[in-house]
């Protein structure tokens, strides 16, 4: 494609290495010179606002949190997208049928009602040791933008069983995010380019999840990393190199982005 207008960029395992925790200077760089040819930045994650990690001299564009469930842009609100409250009540009894804790998050916090290995090891990819405490059921009456699950795939329709209001979306085979039917990277995407009076012809986005399949479909060329999974592959326009590798740095130069 000819220069984009806006590039979309998941954060773990694309801008940040889920094996070193870290994003290159390189990275950071390419980020700059990307604004600095006049192609607007934004982030497009799972993780909850409290949870973006600090980006050294770096201001997006916007930012799509919560799989695309809260978006905004450095002085306001774009889209604002919660779950059901029913459907969060829904499927916190589901996931108490197969002996499942769960987290949710709001805007303020993430609680938990209790963690179990696999709960614990999903949440600390993004450094997060949530409060498990009494106060869950109080906080859940709040609005909810995302619910945090370790479960199996063969559990994952019984999760949001009458919860129609909510679905799945994962990247890890042992846990899963529970959002909005009508949320995923997709909306928010289609929320900030709506913001910018831009056409998904003149976006691109990098992922390596399935929750950033949406997303890829969603734009005009969609990147898996290296490290993606085959199936993000497999749906991609285009694959660059690894994370590992400074694929967002060796592709946006290939491409004269920068």
């Amino acid at each position: 494609m000819k220069k984009p207008a806006i590039i979309f960029f998941d954060i773990d395992g694309t801008l940040i290495d889920t094996q070193t925790h870290l994003m290159t200077q390189r990275t950071q760089d390419t980020l700059k010179a990307l604004q600095h040819h006049g192609i607007r930045i934004a982030l497009a994650t799972g993780r909850a606002p409290m949870e973006l990690p600090e980006f050294d001299g770096l201001e997006f564009d916007a930012t799509l949190t919560f799989n695309g469930s809260l978006c905004y842009s450095p002085d306001q609100v774009i889209w604002r997208n919660p779950i059901p409250a029913a459907d969060v009540q829904q499927v916190i009894a589901n996931a108490a049928d197969i002996g499942r804790p769960v987290s949710i998050a709001t805007l303020q916090e993430i609680i938990a009602n209790g963690l179990d290995d696999d709960l614990r090891e999903y949440l600390q990819v993004a450094n997060i040791t949530p409060e498990v405490s009494s106060r869950f059921a109080q906080v859940c009456r709040q609005d909810v933008f995302q619910m945090m699950i370790g479960c199996r795939p063969e559990d994952w329709p019984g999760l949001v069983k009458n919860a129609p209001g909510s679905r799945i979306t994962w990247w890890w085979d042992r846990a899963v995010d529970v959002i909005p039917a009508n949320g995923g990277k997709a909306a928010g995407v289609r929320a900030i380019l709506d913001h910018f009076h831009l056409d998904p012809a003149q976006a691109a986005a990098f992922g390596d999840g399935c929750n950033d399949l949406d997303m890829l479909e969603a734009v005009g060329t969609g990147v898996a990393m290296g490290n993606a999974l085959e199936e993000l592959k497999a749906a991609a326009d285009d694959i660059c190199p690894a994370v590992s590798e400074e694929g967002i740095w060796q592709y946006c130069k290939e491409k004269g982005w920068i």
